[in-house]
């Protein structure tokens, strides 16, 4: 061999040396750019704010969505209502309106009548005005003890002629659990305590101590379970309520129990929740107890729903359920883009994507405005949202193969595309919803409960939980206070055998006046 052919060989030898160097350069660097990525994800879910708001000049990047900016309303202080009284032609703060439905206790400031005299002449002093201040007191918590005393009766002349005794005992309120101390107002308080406030049964205990009365916290268990029982008709008829909608919104999430049969503590189980959509008059929650999360659980309690729509996330296991449309969520869609955008501020397809998903949005915030019947927004949606849809994924196909798979830009694509069916579906009913935001709205008082009392102990704590879950959040979503109501409706169990449990729905007229939250409404 020649030293030319030597050299050319060398040459070729170093070039496919060169060409693997790169390659592997290239590998690294977008392995690097990856893990810088998540670094930067990681740090932003640690320390950033959990807000997805988009940029104030995100939107005009593009022609196509400058409409959009034209719907985003600025957020501004309201200023203080005024009104005028005719009589003085003075104007009066009316900030304080807001407690109108608030008991009044008047305490009132006047000179005595040995003391009504004229410091200067010692004439006798007249009324000239008063001046009204407001002031809001709390009433600590206070515990007592009320002794029902029950009278009973006989007949003297009876047991004189010595025929059977008659006797006829006083009317009377039975217990609610018993042989127990519990009323309906501290079962109500309890349970508020826990389900409303997230405050464990350890820290209540802790507090009744203080208020000068020892409660174990296994006797306030055991009250709750015992409770949620009493509440278990109630729940079948909001259940029976729910059952009976054509479009639901779903999801879950985890729960720890420590003690099921046959599972290691370890083992973990879910609760589901179930609600009514936004267009329902009396909405409703249910939350379900499971020891997985497979598709079957919501198979299992979806079984009597005739209903059309379900919507969700993209979790597989809700492709069990037959003969319904599942509708999948855009704000999981558009949070994949902003994650990708988050880690990299430069990526422009990211800006681009989350971009497309925000003028869908932005289209539904103009039929809310217009406040658009369901056939109205569905010929928006057709007119306006469709097309949009359509160039959105149009646009992912060509920019599919210019991403890594595995980057989070690669993530967001492959979830749209995965998920475009599912996306896709509001655009066949008026009612569905661009996003599953109330369902994770639902799940996130447990979520918030959860992380301060941890875990369920047994099956029967976590079946009371999400009985006494279920009937706190559907009172929240009718405006009813959440205690007030609790105790009415423990009230009308102990006293009314014959109780119709449909009087005691939170819709249902014959509830008390002192249960509604007016301020909600």
């Amino acid at each position: 061999m020649n030293l030319l052919e030597k050299l050319q060989k060398e040459n070729e030898e170093l070039k496919s040396q060169l060409k693997s160097c790169e390659e592997k350069i290239q590998s690294l660097t977008k392995l690097n750019d990856w893990y810088i990525e998540q670094l930067k994800l990681k740090n932003k879910e640690k320390f950033g704010t959990s807000s997805e708001k988009a940029d104030d000049n995100q939107i005009s990047l593009f022609d196509l969505f400058n409409e959009a900016e034209t719907l985003m309303e600025p957020i501004s202080t309201e200023p203080d209502e005024e009104i005028i009284i005719p009589s003085h032609k003075r104007k009066k703060n009316k900030r304080n309106s807001k407690f109108d439905d608030l008991p009044v206790e008047t305490v009132e400031y006047k000179i005595d009548d040995e003391n009504l005299i004229c410091d200067e002449c010692g004439e006798k002093l007249t009324e000239m005005k008063k001046e009204i201040r407001k002031k809001l007191v709390v009433i600590p918590a206070q515990i007592k003890i009320v002794e029902h005393v029950t009278y009973s009766y006989s007949c003297r002349n009876c047991d004189k002629n010595g025929e059977s005794g008659f006797i006829k005992i006083a009317p009377h309120p039975k217990s609610l659990i018993p042989k127990s101390i519990v009323s309906p107002s501290l079962m109500a308080y309890i349970m508020n305590q826990k389900y409303t406030l997230s405050l464990p049964l350890y820290r209540q205990e802790q507090e009744f101590k203080r208020l000068g009365i020892e409660i174990t916290r296994q006797n306030l268990s055991n009250w709750i379970i015992k409770g949620a029982n009493l509440l278990k008709p109630l729940l079948m008829e909001l259940k029976k309520s729910l059952m009976s909608e054509e479009l639901i919104h779903s999801d879950e999430t985890v729960l720890e129990v420590l003690c099921e049969p046959g599972r290691a503590a370890t083992c973990k189980s879910y609760v589901w929740v179930y609600r009514t959509s936004k267009i329902n008059q009396h909405p409703v929650v249910i939350y379900d107890y499971t020891q997985g999360r497979s598709g079957t659980f919501a198979k299992s309690f979806l079984k009597n729903w005739n209903g059309k729509y379900l919507h969700c996330d993209g979790y597989s296991g809700y492709k069990k359920l037959e003969d319904i449309t599942l509708c999948g969520c855009l704000v999981h869609a558009k949070r994949k883009f902003h994650e990708a955008l988050t880690a990299n501020p430069d990526n422009e397809y990211a800006k681009k994507g989350e971009a497309y998903i925000r003028k869908l949005f932005a289209i539904e915030d103009e039929a809310d405005k217009n406040e658009l019947s369901i056939e109205e927004r569905l010929k928006l949606r057709t007119e306006k949202s469709k097309p949009v849809f359509d160039e959105f994924y149009t646009w992912l196909d060509d920019i599919e193969n210019k991403t890594l798979p595995q980057s989070l830009m690669g993530k967001a694509i492959t979830y749209a595309k995965n998920q475009k069916e599912y996306l896709g579906n509001f655009l066949k009913d008026g009612r569905i919803q661009l996003s599953n935001n109330l369902a994770e709205q639902s799940i996130k008082p447990f979520v918030i409960g959860r992380k301060n009392w941890l875990f369920s102990n047994t099956v029967n704590g976590a079946n009371a939980s999400v009985i006494i879950y279920s009937v706190i959040q559907t009172a929240l979503l009718n405006n009813l206070k959440p205690e007030n109501y609790l105790e009415y409706v423990f009230g009308q169990i102990q006293t009314n055998v014959d109780n119709d449990v449909k009087d005691l729905m939170p819709w249902s007229e014959k509830i008390p006046e002192n249960c509604k939250n007016k301020l909600q409404k």
